[in-house]
């Protein structure tokens, strides 16, 4: 509703956000609005597939395909300027049509309070923060523990988060023979508590698929403890260096390659420390929040001033790259020239 009243810069964190739509719409009794950007996103298919919705005959959009349908187009539409948090989602924009500045900015990173760790096992803690339910990738993540536990009894799985409705995880650990001895389960849990029990951890596991095109602050939290990471390898997690994480396929081999990472990461601390140290590295060198802070402003002063920020950038460059003698149709100059592509100046 604001956005359509002032149109203006818009920081996209999801690119998918058909739960949002669906909020304002058919959550308020708009069924007709609901329709009618299915449509304009989608086509006739689009809003068939809406009326089986609202009707009931086919199973809530948004929890079943929400990744197939974004209706990001409203907020294209009306966005001055994007600001995103990955080139995954600035690509996504792109191929949707936004033809707007689009600036990637990092999801700034968290200084950590300085609680002490909360350990709940004697052995390697493998710790999953969030909703518990299938996206997030529980199923695989409980039958790679359990393989991963025959050889090593004594690592714990943590799992921190609410239990999505109709996901049956105590039949789960039942049938994979998780009991008390190789699993702490908590439920939601206030911010203070989070950070003890992500400090108390060892390794921290973040899988989903599909992905909104979000970035995860669970993530970025790990990052800044300085905690070795086991990701998916999809949207924006992709883009996280080797070095700090670990990532995981969602494919036919989703589990013997995730029992193959936990296998790694359990038995090899050095392997655990090194990781640490580069994701302590990234979260200062390129999510502290001072460098994020320059970025935001330097988009939010590019939308304001339209092209001309842009020229003075290139004139900029241009001006230092002839004062070293830098000049045309040299490899340095075409270099210089894929680095401004790669911001879309130039």
């Amino acid at each position: 509703d604001a956005l359509r009243r002032t149109p203006g810069v818009v920081v996209l964190h999801d690119f998918v956000i058909h739960h949002l739509v669906a909020g304002m719409t058919v959550g308020r009794r708009d069924g007709h609005g609901y329709l009618d950007l299915m449509e304009r996103e989608h086509g006739v298919v689009g809003r068939l597939l809406g009326h089986g919705v609202l009707d009931k005959r086919i199973p809530p959009l948004w929890e079943s395909r929400p990744e197939d349908f974004p209706l990001a187009t409203f907020v294209l539409e009306h966005a001055t300027a994007l600001v995103v948090h990955s080139r995954s989602v600035r690509d996504r924009a792109r191929a949707a049509g936004y033809e707007g500045p689009i600036d990637v900015v990092p999801h700034p990173a968290w200084t950590p309070p300085g609680v002490a760790p909360e350990r709940v096992g004697g052995g390697v803690v493998v710790g999953c923060f969030g909703v518990v339910n299938a996206s997030k990738r529980i199923p695989e993540l409980l039958r790679a523990t359990a393989e991963v536990r025959r050889a090593h009894p004594e690592l714990t799985l943590l799992l921190v988060g609410s239990t999505s409705p109709g996901f049956d995880l105590d039949r789960r650990l039942q049938r994979l023979g998780l009991g008390e001895a190789g699993l702490a389960r908590e439920g939601w849990v206030d911010e203070a508590r989070l950070w003890r029990l992500m400090a108390g951890a060892d390794v921290l596991v973040n899988l989903r698929h599909p992905t909104m095109g979000e970035t995860s602050g669970s993530v970025i939290r790990g990052l800044s403890l300085g905690k070795p990471l086991v990701v998916s390898d999809v949207g924006w997690f992709s883009e996280l260096p080797s070095e700090v994480a670990l990532k995981v396929p969602p494919d036919d081999l989703e589990v013997e390659t995730l029992t193959a990472v936990l296998e790694l990461l359990v038995s090899r601390a050095d392997v655990r420390e090194s990781m640490g140290s580069a994701a302590v590295e990234l979260a200062r060198r390129e999510h502290g929040v001072e460098r994020v802070a320059e970025l935001y402003a330097a988009a939010l002063e590019k939308a304001a001033g339209g092209g001309a920020v842009d020229d003075a950038v290139l004139r900029e460059v241009s001006e230092a790259a002839a004062d070293v003698g830098i000049s045309a149709n040299t490899a340095e100059a075409r270099e210089i020239a894929r680095r401004l592509a790669e911001v879309e100046l130039g």
